[in-house]
């Protein structure tokens, strides 16, 4: 009898702790710093080919307590992000910029993750998409005699 009231219990706390799992963070809700990012993904659209691949998220701390982004890391050498060095206070927002390689003809599709001391989302992937035109043909000039 002792085992199934244990193992009753058991379940049941599980099942409370599940429930709470998926309650969505709203501001202030929670002690410590939370990220809130202005956009999951950036759509380059067509771009030229070594035009410009350079874009700007957002981030704004709805929380109570300094967010602190510790790494910032593209997906590869083509996709270089810069992130803020400084904390970002409670209500305060600063910019992650990231450059695309546009001297790479075709589609792409690339992630930049971002790790922070967040409580709502301590590593966060945003995400980058577009199409690079191909590589202007130089137009030969005949020589004139």
């Amino acid at each position: 009898m002792k085992k199934a009231v244990l193992t009753l219990s058991l379940i049941l706390v599980a099942m409370f702790n599940f429930a709470q799992e998926g309650q969505p963070v709203v501001a202030g809700s929670q002690n410590g710093p939370v990220m809130e990012i202005d956009k999951d993904i950036h759509d380059y659209g067509t771009v030229d080919y070594a035009g410009n691949g350079t874009c700007v998220f957002t981030i704004t701390n709805v929380g109570n307590a300094p967010l602190i982004i510790s790494l910032c890391k593209g997906s590869c050498g083509c996709t270089v992000p810069s992130c803020p060095q400084q904390p970002i206070a409670p209500g305060a927002s600063a910019e992650i910029t990231v450059k695309y390689d546009t001297k790479r003809p075709g589609p792409f599709h690339k992630s930049v993750t971002i790790t922070s001391n967040a409580v709502n989302s301590p590593s966060k992937v945003v995400k980058i998409k577009g199409s690079v035109k191909a590589k202007p043909v130089a137009e030969t000039v005949p020589p004139t005699n």
